[in-house]
Order: C-alpha cells, then sequence, then structure tokens
C-alpha cells in the first residue's frame, strides 16, 4: 500500500497541476472521520475553489475526472465520490491494502525508515547537575528524548545524544559542603546542619565513600577521593564523579546512553562565554546600566531587554546558554532541540535573541524546544512525594523498582510533552486492558503465540511471503492492514512536529485494531491457503509492533506470563 499511496499522490498532484497550473497547493490525503466514507479523503477542491474563484464541488467532479484518466488511479483505486462541501472521498482496491503485507513482511526492521541524509541533529535532554539522584522530571526528559532520538534515526538523520551540566557554581559547592558535613559527622537535624544542604541518604555514601579514598568512574570522568575531610576542592571532584556514575546507573537501568557530555564550566575555560560576550558588544547590541551590562532582548521579541553581566561582576545564566548554542551550531548541528521542563519558558526568546544578536549565521528559531510539566507520582491511592534516597522527591530508579523500564518509558511518553501526567504505579503494574503498555505488548505476545501454534500445526513461517493475500477480504482485515500502512507517514509527522507521543498514541490504536481482528476471524482451523494469508497478516502486525516499540525503547516480549496471556489455540 505504500507504493500504491504514494503513486496516488503523484498523480494526485499531476491532477492539481492540470486544474491549477503553477499552484504551490501540496498533495496530500486525509483519513476519513468515518471508515464508511472511504480509504482517504482529499480536500483539494475546497482548497483551490476560493483562488480559482469556481464552486468546490464543481472543482471536486473536475479534479475527479483528471483522477481517473491517471494510470495509478485506474489500478489502485474503486471508487471516487464527493461529499459535503467538496471532499473527495477515495475508496481503494483490494490490492492496494493487501499490498502493505508483502511491504512490511520484505521491509522488516527497516519498514518505515527513510533513506540515510546529511543532516546532523542533536538532542539536549536530561542535563541534570550532579547534584543527587535523576528525579522524575528527569525520567520524562530521558524518555522523551530518546524516543524523538529514535524518529530521527527512522527519518534518516545523524542524531546526537548531548547531556549538558554544571560541574561548579552555587549548587556543587554546596553539594561539597554537604558532604563534608557528613564527614565531620553532622547530620540533617543537628545543630551547625546548614540549612540549604542536601539531606537525602546519598550524601552519607559519598561520605563513606570518599573516606574509603574510593576511584570512581563515570561516562565522563574518573577521580580518586584523597580521604581528607578538610580537603573541600576533593570533596567537590569526588562528589561530582560519584553523582555523574550515580547518573549513568539510573541512566544504564533506563537503557539510555549519551553521544557526548558538554560541561558548562568549559565555556568558561576555553573563552567562548567571553567570546559571546565580545561578539555582542562588537555588534551594538548591549548597553550598560546600572553598572551592569545588558543586551537588547527586546529588538528579537523578548518582553523585556536581558542582564548578562549583574554589577558586581558575574554572568546571568542565559549568557552561557548562548555561548553553549553557537557552538552547537559551529559543531555542524543544523537542527538542535532541547528537552527542558516547562519551568525553562523564559529563557527561550532570551537565548535565541542573543543567538541572532550574535549574527553568527544561525536561522531564526533556533533551537528547537521541547518543554514538559512535571510528574505526580501515586501509588496506592495516594501521592508519592519523597524518596529516602534522595530525601526530597521520587527517583527514576524508585520508578523503576516499582515498575518496570517498559512501563517508565512507555507511561512518560504516552502523554503530550505538555500536559500534566500522573503515573500511576499501581495501573503500571496491571496485566489487563487497563494498563497501555502491557495492551501493547500483550498484543505482540499474542500474535507470537499464534503463529507458534500455526508452526507447530505444519505451517512455514519462511513461506509467507509468497501466501495469497488476495484472501483478506474480512472488513477487520482491511482495517487492521490500512493501519499498518499509516506506520510511515506517523513516523514522519511525529519527527517533523517532535511529537514522540504519536508513536506511544499509534501503538495503542494498532493494538486496537490487532484485537478486534482477533475477536473476529479465526487464524488456525482455516483452509491452508487462508490460514497462511492470515498468519502473513499477523506476522506483518507483529513486525510494525516491534519496530514501534523499538522506537520509545520499549520491549516486545513473544511471552508473557500464563496468567498474562494464555497459549492461543481455537479462538485463534
Amino acid at each position: 500500500m505504500i507504493q500504491a499511496k504514494q503513486e496516488l499522490l503523484a498523480a494526485l498532484a499531476e491532477a492539481i497541476q492540470e486544474l491549477s497550473p503553477g499552484t504551490d497547493l501540496v498533495a496530500a490525503f486525509e483519513s476519513p472521520k468515518q471508515a464508511a466514507h472511504g480509504d482517504f479523503a482529499c480536500t483539494a477542491a475546497m482548497q483551490l475553489a476560493r483562488p480559482l474563484k469556481k464552486n468546490p464541488r464543481e472543482l471536486a467532479q473536475a479534479l475527479i475526472e483528471a483522477l481517473q484518466r491517471r494510470p495509478a488511479f485506474a489500478r489502485w483505486v474503486t471508487g471516487l465520490e464527493i461529499a459535503g462541501p467538496g471532499f473527495i472521498n477515495i475508496r481503494l482496491s483490494a490490492a492496494a491494502k493487501q499490498a502493505v503485507v508483502s511491504e512490511v513482511l520484505s521491509a522488516t526492521a527497516a519498514f518505515g525508515q527513510q533513506p540515510a541524509t546529511a543532516q546532523h541533529v542533536m538532542v539536549e535532554f536530561v542535563s541534570a547537575n550532579p547534584t543527587g539522584p535523576l528525579h522524575v522530571g528527569h525520567a520524562r526528559q530521558a524518555a522523551l528524548g530518546d524516543a524523538l532520538c529514535s524518529l530521527f534515526k527512522t527519518q534518516g538523520a545523524q542524531v546526537t545524544r548531548e547531556f549538558y551540566y554544571n560541574d561548579a557554581g552555587v549548587q556543587i559547592a554546596t553539594l561539597a559542603n554537604s558532604t563534608q558535613c557528613r564527614l565531620k559527622g553532622l547530620k540533617p537535624g543537628d545543630a551547625g546542619w546548614p540549612e540549604s544542604a542536601y539531606n537525602g541518604d546519598y550524601i552519607q555514601d559519598i561520605a563513606d565513600a570518599f573516606l574509603a579514598k574510593q576511584t570512581v568512574v563515570a561516562d565522563d570522568r574518573q577521580f580518586t577521593a584523597s580521604g581528607d575531610i578538610e580537603d573541600l576542592d576533593s570533596i567537590r571532584q569526588f562528589a561530582v564523579a560519584y553523582l555523574r556514575h550515580e547518573q549513568d546507573l539510573d541512566l544504564q537501568a533506563f537503557g539510555l546512553k549519551f553521544d557526548s557530555y558538554f560541561l558548562e564550566s568549559s565555556l568558561y575555560s576555553s573563552g567562548r562565554v567571553e567570546d559571546t560576550v565580545a561578539k555582542l558588544i562588537a555588534k551594538g547590541k548591549t548597553f550598560e546600566e546600572g553598572g551592569a551590562l545588558w543586551l537588547r532582548t527586546t529588538d528579537y521579541g523578548d518582553d523585556k531587554d536581558r542582564v548578562m553581566r549583574k554589577s558586581e561582576g558575574g554572568y546571568t545564566y542565559f549568557v552561557p546558554d548562548v555561548a553553549y548554542h553557537i557552538d552547537k551550531f559551529q559543531r555542524g548541528y543544523s537542527k538542535c532541540i532541547n528537552v527542558q521542563g516547562s519551568d525553562h519558558h523564559g529563557t527561550i526568546a532570551r537565548v535565541r535573541g542573543g543567538l541572532q544578536a550574535a549574527d553568527v549565521g544561525i536561522p531564526q528559531g533556533f533551537p528547537d524546544y521541547i518543554l514538559h510539566k512535571m510528574v505526580t507520582v501515586m501509588k496506592g491511592g495516594e501521592e508519592v512525594k519523597i524518596s529516602k534516597r534522595a530525601g526530597s522527591y521520587v527517583t527514576l530508579r524508585d520508578l523503576i523498582d516499582w515498575t518496570s523500564r517498559d512501563a517508565v518509558r512507555f507511561f512518560l511518553i504516552g502523554r503530550k510533552a505538555d500536559t500534566e501526567f500522573i503515573f500511576d504505579v499501581d495501573l503500571a503494574l496491571k496485566q489487563n486492558d487497563e494498563n497501555p503498555v502491557f495492551y501493547v505488548q500483550y498484543a505482540h505476545a499474542r500474535i507470537c503465540s499464534v503463529i507458534r501454534n500455526w508452526v507447530a500445526r505444519g505451517g512455514d513461517e519462511t513461506a509467507l511471503a509468497s501466501a495469497d493475500l488476495s484472501l483478506l477480504s474480512a472488513p477487520t482485515e482491511a482495517a487492521l492492514m490500512l493501519k499498518l500502512a499509516e506506520y510511515p507517514a506517523m513516523l514522519s509527522g511525529a519527527a517533523a512536529g517532535l511529537a514522540p507521543h504519536d508513536v506511544a498514541f499509534y501503538l495503542r490504536d494498532l493494538a486496537a485494531s490487532y484485537h478486534s481482528y482477533y475477536a473476529a476471524e479465526r487464524v488456525l482451523d482455516q483452509a491452508p491457503e487462508l490460514s497462511a494469508a492470515r498468519v502473513a497478516l499477523l506476522a506483518a502486525t507483529r513486525q510494525v509492533l516491534r519496530n514501534a516499540l523499538a522506537v520509545l525503547g520499549v520491549s516486545a516480549p513473544e511471552v508473557m506470563s500464563r496468567e498474562a496471556i494464555p497459549e492461543a489455540t481455537e479462538k485463534a
């Protein structure tokens, strides 16, 4: 069906040009609101009506006549109908729908993927300062960012996952002081315990490891503790390395590995911050007032100008952000996406304004942002706010330990990033249709069960490519094949819209189409040719489920517990 759709779109583009030469209208199909109306819908006649000053229904009739003269429509379409104010409903032939089965079985894991391109994409996400375990907000970033990277890879892009963090500054100083207090025998609640200190049990763990003069190795650093409780610099470096290692363990538990780590401190040590400030001053985009240096960000849509260098001399936090994004662009990344919490909304205008003011060739709108809202965790019907390990918040590791990696990934991607999200631990543990990740994985495991039984009865899985697909004529089969055919366009749309949740939505819809098919049609105990054709359809569905789950970093189990999924036999 993918080939059929491409040929039909090309024919539609020709017909549009025939009716309106030189128009920039892009040929496109939509899904009808009701399946009974057809397989595709076209709104081109209504879009052309105003510029051509013609009645849309009359234009739709002219477009239909132009389409009927084209071989692709003669080959793949059985009906063209005008509806409403000028919609054209298109009914595909059975062969067009059935073709998707062969296309999936031929492409296997590559189905839906586009050829490699020269586009270099960087996705920066998680970016947690090494001051404690990763929290559930970082977990949502990890799920969104990793899925987005996988989406861009399906579109042929070269993708880099980058983790940016501050290894100096006030928070790191607080970490070092908190650890030193523990080393001196103080604990939260004691007289002399700093009010600003970090209270989690992990601080004592760092102190114990420091006294033991341990060496810690993280993905981006290694450090050996001096064991001297007065050596604050050694405490600081060891604590940073220790927590970077702990974060690495969190990310490993999540099944995520970054390609590069970038230190905020390097922007200062390399001179990039000073160079960026010099560029902005040279471009005449700054001014001094009240002893501070300001940037005219209002010239670029910000609601007010922003301080760059405070009167006491230090730079505000958006200045290194500007330097960092200049560095990203100069490293060759034509598209950069930052996945951050919604509390970063105010930084967008000033960072983009700074990049434009620097005038180094960066296009407007660079970088892109995905801003997510925070996560509320519910367990036993009550909100969970505190983790003993972290001292004040629920961690990524808590979620994984309470449920599973698959559940955490699927749940945190399963809603649009800018919506509030409640992570219900009890729901994530359910083995029924209420749990969306179970519902999808159940579909995959059920198909594997059916195919195992078919093979046990003498079926040959290696011969499915030659199955007679013309036997797939049931309405539920047509609906399932149409859903399979949506997969490539869904991936492209999700990548273009920075919308990894579309993949989770699609998976639920595909699983629902399969479950409806399973309830309506028998696969085993049929004529051999019909069984083979239906198994081929199931094998294609299994492959697309597997491909889409892989984009989300979620496993596709072939076997689930017998309580969850009994071996499929007669019902199939």
